[in-house]
């Protein structure tokens, strides 16, 4: 396993271990198909959030928000619609799509944005 994978894992799991302090439930991490991937599926109350997390160590060329591109957008919506094809209990329920930046903050700490409703399905 490379040295970047093994720390998107790490990040991935402290944003897990943030929404679930914050009252999320896990339904699945890492769910890959052909369309794309999502990080993190969740429920947050009635909703089914699809969670993009990213960590960026500065905020140079725009920090995490931005490398959430409108191409990515579309194949995060594109995977969820397959998701919620295999799983048919929870296709009535209220979608949505959440960013989890991570940034590396001046004191070094570790900061979050929990970003709800960061984009939308066309």
């Amino acid at each position: 396993m490379s040295f970047n994978l093994r720390k998107g894992l790490r990040y991935e799991a402290r944003a897990r271990d943030y929404l679930l302090a914050h009252g999320l439930r896990l339904l699945e991490a890492n769910f890959r198909c052909r369309f794309g991937e999502i990080d993190l599926i969740m429920e947050h109350a009635d909703c089914v959030c699809f969670v993009e997390v990213r960590y960026r160590e500065s905020l140079d060329y725009g920090g995490a928000s931005a490398s959430i591109t409108r191409v990515k957008q579309r194949r995060i919506v594109k995977a969820a619609l397959f998701y919620l094809s295999r799983h048919t209990r929870l296709a009535q329920r209220a979608l949505r799509f959440d960013a989890l930046l991570l940034q590396r903050e001046a004191d070094d700490r570790l900061g979050f944005d929990w970003i709800q409703n960061a984009f939308y399905a066309e």
